[in-house]
């Protein structure tokens, strides 16, 4: 018996010395969960920083760069990815940089979440998307393996190009590994002229494509006809951004799509559109289709599936269920037979009202599942303005005058509002899930309006557009008719563009992007110049003579507004953001708190309201739930049983990203990227590691 214990004590020695987060949100699984159990709620409070890291490459002065970058931990190196879009490795006790790329290639800009790792235990690699380029890197020197692809990386554009598309294609979400096949999703522009949103495999070793899988079906596959014909060609999207989550034992890929572009008009592709807004369960060596279920038919609301997919186990009925669940920016949660398909709770189609918009054929009906309890509100209307809004009355009038009241409201010409808004509800931090499967989800409730608008027409051989008309074709729906951007400086303002920027600058933008800033590869030289001259204050005409250049679609909407008090606070009544605890064996909440908070707010004796997050938690055996992701700057600890603040801390920017927790040595961390650069907040580029002293 001495002997078994001592052996016993031993092993639990060795597997707390190097305890790894191997993958993107945590593993295979995604559910950002740690087995480590030294931080508890016990020594919390005595939680310390153990060290830093600067990775350089922040934009201070326009504060224009961020850091979304959940890290691996792998037998002691931590791979992360820097505020100037660099991979790079640490060590992950000191924070000592080991190695950092220096990649220069003349392509998009990006905000990475991170990089993949491969091993087959005798060599190591490390892949990570810069800008529409795909590397292999080397996971001991960060060198590039030239014998991967083309001298070393694959152009992510290769292969899902369509007629009159423009050029815009990153991978921004980390790829996902099974054997020897490196299976990969990319981001592609929301406009009318996005590429394809192929899901594509690779070999690890010498980066041969190996399956494609299009999510716009071609003549004679599943699905052709659930879009008009030749679809597959005259549109792009359906692509999958957010990432995917992987059964190894089963061979099976989980990969949730977003929508067909453009997002908000869908006249032009009649029909449900498989598989755009879909949960795809995918055979992981030959890319075929397994089951796949639509969470919103015929998209018009930008509802991508925004999180990669959570695998774990629930128990029904006294039987233990291998399941798998997706969230919704709507506020839901779909939970599946990871094998069958089959919905695990009841999934209800039900009527939604028909557009008012010439050409557009909304989907009658759209699936609510019953179970789980939404983690948000559904519905707002002139009763759920905020009782202390500045401006309450004129508020009010607004939405009297606007449509609303219910989710799934196709846009008008009106003032339609979305709630919960355009990016959630859950957003790309995704969901938590521990070893009871108990599910954390953050999540936002402020509203957001918009409406549609033609788009500029002519029967012309040759139309004449002024930068203005380019500006409104392509640039008012996030910066503003007035070019005024939205309150919380997610979509800047560019009425005083001069300020931080020279024309040459900006019209590098146009070309390359930066953070949520898309590229408008579609636009030609002269035009691009047009609207560059717009901004600054000078007149230019185009002559058009390709109409392939302008919108394909018949309308374009009048932006994501998120809708402020004239204080800048959000109109509806609190909570803004929240923190939701689901237990998935019945579906039924466990608790739910507001996250974030306003200090100012508090001072006047109003409860906690939440803020705007954008970043995901890690949860911990020892009983802990780690999140940053507020506007408030703070990284907390939470007690995941109750919900309750159990530490906090200031960062030294915003932290909109996921924590990564490990041991090494004997000793566990919890590391936060801090980039800030969304919300108006500053950027930054540290990266902080916190430990038991």
């Amino acid at each position: 018996m001495a002997i078994f214990v001592i052996i016993l004590f031993v092993s639990n020695i060795e597997n707390l010395a190097n305890e790894d987060w191997p993958a993107y949100n945590g593993g295979d699984d995604c559910n950002h969960f740690s087995k480590l159990t030294q931080i508890n709620s016990s020594n919390i409070s005595q939680l310390k920083l153990a060290w830093e890291y600067a990775s350089g490459g922040a934009d201070t002065i326009r504060n224009t760069t961020q850091i979304q970058c959940n890290p691996l931990i792998i037998r002691g190196i931590m791979y992360g990815v820097s505020a100037g879009s660099q991979a790079f490795a640490l060590d992950a006790a000191t924070g000592r940089e080991l190695w950092k790329t220096n990649l220069k290639d003349n392509t998009f800009s990006m905000t990475s979440r991170g990089v993949t790792y491969w091993t087959d235990g005798k060599e190591a690699r490390v892949f990570f998307a810069y800008g529409a380029f795909l590397y292999a890197l080397n996971a001991q020197t960060g060198q590039t393996i030239f014998s991967f692809g083309t001298n070393g990386k694959i152009n992510l554009i290769d292969g899902i190009k369509r007629p009159g598309a423009d050029e815009y294609v990153i991978s921004n979400t980390p790829a996902v590994v099974f054997k020897n096949t490196l299976i990969v999703g990319t981001r592609v522009s929301e406009s009318a002229t996005a590429l394809l949103g192929d899901i594509r495999a690779f070999d690890v070793r010498t980066g041969r494509k190996i399956w494609t899988f299009h999510t716009i079906p071609r003549p004679n596959e599943f699905g052709y006809r659930t879009w008009e014909k030749q679809n597959y060609q005259n549109l792009g999207g359906a692509n999958n951004w957010m990432g995917m989550a992987i059964d190894q034992k089963r061979g099976i890929v989980y990969a949730p799509t977003g929508s067909a572009a453009f997002d908000f008009y869908g006249g032009n592709r009649k029909g449900n559109n498989l598989f755009a807004n879909c949960l795809l369960a995918l055979n992981a060596t030959t890319g075929k289709r397994i089951w796949h279920f639509q969470t919103v038919h015929h998209d018009i609301w930008d509802r991508d599936i925004p999180a990669p997919p959570n695998l774990f186990t629930i128990i029904k009925n006294g039987q233990k269920i291998d399941a798998v669940s997706v969230l919704s920016k709507q506020g839901f949660t779909f939970v599946f037979d990871r094998v069958t398909g089959k919905p695990l709770f009841p999934i209800e189609e039900r009527g939604f009202p028909s557009s008012t918009i010439n050409g557009e054929q909304a989907s009658a009906t759209q699936p609510i599942p019953l179970l789980p309890e939404p983690f948000t509100r559904q519905s707002f209307t002139e009763k759920d303005v905020n009782e202390f809004a500045s401006n309450r009355e004129e508020i009010i009038g607004q939405v009297r005058k606007a449509t609303t009241g219910q989710p799934f409201t196709p846009l008008g010409n009106n003032r339609t509002v979305f709630f919960p808004g355009t990016d959630g509800g859950a957003q790309w931090g995704g969901a938590a899930v521990d070893e009871n499967s108990i599910m954390y989800v953050p999540a936002k409730e402020n509203p957001v309006y918009s409406s549609l608008i033609e788009a500029p027409k002519s029967q012309e051989t040759k139309l004449i557009l002024s930068g203005k008309q380019l500006y409104q074709n392509y640039c008012r729906s996030c910066h503003g008719a007035n070019r005024e951007g939205n309150e919380d400086g997610t979509y800047p303002s560019l009425q005083k563009i001069n300020s931080k920027y020279n024309e040459t600058s900006t019209l590098q933008l146009l070309n390359k992007g930066r953070g949520m800033m898309p590229v408008f590869t579609q636009l030609k030289e002269a035009e691009s110049k047009a609207i560059v001259d717009y901004l600054f204050g000078k007149n230019t005409n185009v002559e058009m003579n390709d109409k392939a250049n302008l919108s394909k679609s018949d309308y374009i909407h009048t932006g994501y507004n998120r809708w402020y008090d004239s204080k800048g606070y959000p109109i509806n009544t609190p909570p803004w953001g929240t923190l939701t605890a689901i237990d998935m064996n019945t579906g039924k909440r466990r608790w739910q708190i507001p996250l974030g908070e306003y200090p100012e707010l508090t001072a006047k004796g109003i409860p906690i309201t939440g803020t705007d997050n954008y970043g995901g938690a890690a949860v911990t055996a020892g009983g802990i739930l780690f999140i940053a992701a507020t506007k408030d700057q703070q990284f907390r600890a939470i007690d995941r049983q109750t919900g309750k603040v159990l530490w906090q801390v200031a960062l030294p920017a915003a932290a909109y990203a996921s924590p990564s927790v490990y041991a090494v040595d004997g000793k566990q961390y919890v590391v936060i990227a801090c980039g800030g650069g969304k919300l108006k907040a500053k950027s930054g580029d540290k990266y902080l590691a916190f430990a038991l002293p």
